[in-house]
């Protein structure tokens, strides 16, 4: 629930509407692109959040704290960020903290949306 108020009080400039998906929250974008975010019940503190562009421009941005072996050099492991493709994985620029995280990954959204609505004529 703090998700959503956040994402509809704080991020209402970008989030068009939240709409709860099984066990995470969609939140629909003003450029129709969309953010999931998954908070696991069975597990404490893990997340997830995935910022879904590949219709718009190819990208994927992920933050998430799954313990894939295959990021273990990242410096922030698990917590790791997939910037932009699946395969470009670096140290996470997100807090750990769950709901400041999420913050966070938002504000950064928030500013490539804006940075794209600048560079349009």
């Amino acid at each position: 629930e703090d998700i959503r108020l956040i994402a509809e009080v704080e991020f209402a400039s970008i989030v068009d509407y939240v709409e709860p998906i099984g066990a995470k929250l969609r939140l629909v974008l003003s450029d129709s692109s969309y953010v999931d975010a998954w908070l696991s019940r069975k597990l404490k503190g893990r997340l997830g959040l995935h910022w879904e562009r590949r219709h718009i421009d190819g990208c994927i941005y992920r933050y998430d704290n799954f313990p894939n072996t295959n990021w273990q050099n990242v410096s922030s492991y698990p917590y790791h960020f997939h910037d932009g493709s699946p395969d470009n994985v670096v140290a996470s620029p997100f807090s750990q903290e769950i709901l400041q995280g999420f913050r966070e990954f938002m504000a950064f959204v928030e500013s490539r949306l804006s940075a794209e609505l600048q560079a349009k004529p």
